[in-house]
């Protein structure tokens, strides 16, 4: 009986007892891949290592004194005796020989005839590129065109075969925390393969206008610029272009230009050798939560426009300022950097789909999409005194005549001149600045233009308990700033 017993309690056991199974989609799923040896043997040679080589011509040495002198006796020039220049040293200059400056990057073959994706900064100034294959071989390489404004290059070289190419993938498809896989050239170190996951996307870094960085802790280093970034399918999600670090090498921060902008800006390098882009008319800022509040917005999304270009297509569609851009293309503008690269992606004469805020309600218009013309970021200089609220929103104020914007270089004939910024005060706080005018003061929509300090006072005392909007022309620009009276902070 006893025996019978620790037999069926053995079999009870043995039953409970579920062991673990481990498949490759399950591991992948819950400990992420097992390995990326495969990815990285299939598309490691579609990415190249190159060497571009600037030469730096050579300039000459200032006079010297005890060298180039005769009036010095020979045994004290000996101690100052320096390599002479062709043909001898001249009497007041001593030439000095070219010299060639060498930088490394990496690129990513996308045709099988030769043509390279890179950044318009590993080749930009080059007198000779060197491409060298995954298989060492070697090509000097011409420049098809550059763009650096997205910072990107397409060069080519002239195969002795076809060459294995990387495939464009749809950079919106990227989430946050997919795997991603870098290969390039870290400081020399060709072939190299790091992995990480997307950290973020949208990113901005300086003060680029169709910045829309990919953010990724895949180890990027100096060198890696240029080079390809990688979903687990093997598709190019974007290019290696940058890092943020205070020491120079790697901290998990780097950052790549979406594939979707690389292939436009590639595509019309390849066709025209430069590139045209999309313009709406806006000039656009970013929605602060008291802007939000300030047009009835529950949340700060977002593009405020500040501006709309005379004869633009924005104009042209109704557009106004005022209004803020939700979407464009059915594509949500969640944040202001995300608007230009959209516009700027989009073909001449394409009807573009916009949706507006506009007086607590949404709105959709189509915009016919013109061509971007060349940028003019000038601005005035200005000067002036009559004091004007200085105490209470810390700043001076004129009045401003059609001459005075005629002698400073103002692009507006009437407005209130911002003549002094009281620093610490609400102004200064604001970001206004001498030399802004202002061309409108009020509350949300509720908003009137000024002509006279008469106006502007009136306008600031009905609302001394709560924050104006000002409306002001900033150069060639035009953007919205709150403005907090103390009694109302």
């Amino acid at each position: 009986m006893m025996k019978k017993s620790f037999f069926v309690l053995l079999a009870l056991l043995s039953l409970s007892i579920v062991l673990p199974r481990f498949d490759q989609a399950e591991a992948t799923v819950a400990y992420g891949p097992l390995s990326f040896a495969d990815i990285a043997e299939k598309y490691g040679p579609t990415v190249v290592n190159i060497y571009s080589t600037q030469i730096i011509k050579g300039g000459n040495l200032p006079y010297n004194f005890f060298y180039d002198n005769e009036g010095i006796p020979e045994f004290f020039r000996r101690f100052f005796d320096l390599p002479q220049g062709p043909g001898g040293t001249p009497p007041y200059h001593r030439s000095l020989p070219e010299q060639k400056r060498t930088s490394l990057g990496s690129g990513v073959i996308i045709s099988q005839d030769g043509y390279i994706l890179t950044n318009n900064h590993v080749v930009e100034n080059a007198d000779e590129i060197n491409v060298r294959l995954a298989d060492y071989e070697e090509y000097q390489a011409k420049i098809i065109g550059r763009d650096p404004k997205t910072d990107l290059a397409l060069i080519k070289i002239e195969p002795k075969h076809d060459l294995p190419f990387a495939e464009f993938g749809d950079s919106d498809t990227l989430r946050v925390g997919d795997w991603v896989i870098a290969i390039g050239n870290p400081f020399g170190f060709e072939q190299t393969v790091t992995a990480g996951i997307v950290s973020g996307k949208g990113r901005t870094i300086g003060d680029g206008v169709y910045q829309n960085f990919i953010q990724t802790d895949a180890s990027i280093n100096p060198g890696n610029s240029g080079g390809p970034l990688f979903n687990m399918e093997g598709k190019l999600m974007g290019i290696n272009t940058a890092i943020y670090s205070r020491s120079g090498g790697n901290i998990g921060l780097g950052f790549a230009i979406p594939s979707n902008m690389a292939k436009g800006v590639a595509d019309q390098l390849r066709g025209e050798g430069k590139v045209t882009r999309g313009m709406l008319g806006v000039m656009i800022q970013p929605v602060t939560r008291d802007l939000a509040e300030q047009f009835g917005l529950d949340r700060p999304v977002g593009a405020l426009i500040a501006q709309v270009v005379p004869d633009s297509p924005a104009e042209k569609a109704g557009i106004r300022p005022g209004d803020i851009i939700l979407k464009y293309q059915g594509k949500d503008v969640s944040r202001i950097n995300t608007l230009p690269a959209l516009v700027a992606q989009t073909p001449i004469d394409t009807k573009a789909t916009v949706t507006l805020f506009r007086d607590g309600k949404t709105k959709t218009v189509e915009v016919v999409i013109a061509k971007l013309p060349e940028d003019d970021d000038s601005g005035p200089a200005a000067k002036g005194s009559d004091a004007v609220h200085s105490k209470d929103l810390g700043m001076t104020l004129q009045e401003l005549t059609p001459e005075l914007a005629e002698s400073l270089g103002l692009f507006v004939e009437r407005g209130l001149l911002v003549t002094e910024v009281v620093p610490g005060g609400a102004a200064a706080a604001a970001g206004l600045k001498r030399g802004n005018v202002i061309l409108e003061v009020g509350v949300g929509r509720d908003r009137r233009k000024v002509k006279t300090v008469k106006q502007f006072n009136k306008l600031v005392d009905q609302h001394k308990r709560g924050s104006l909007l000002l409306l002001i022309k900033d150069g060639r620009q035009t953007r919205f700033v709150l403005l907090k009276t103390k009694s109302g902070e």
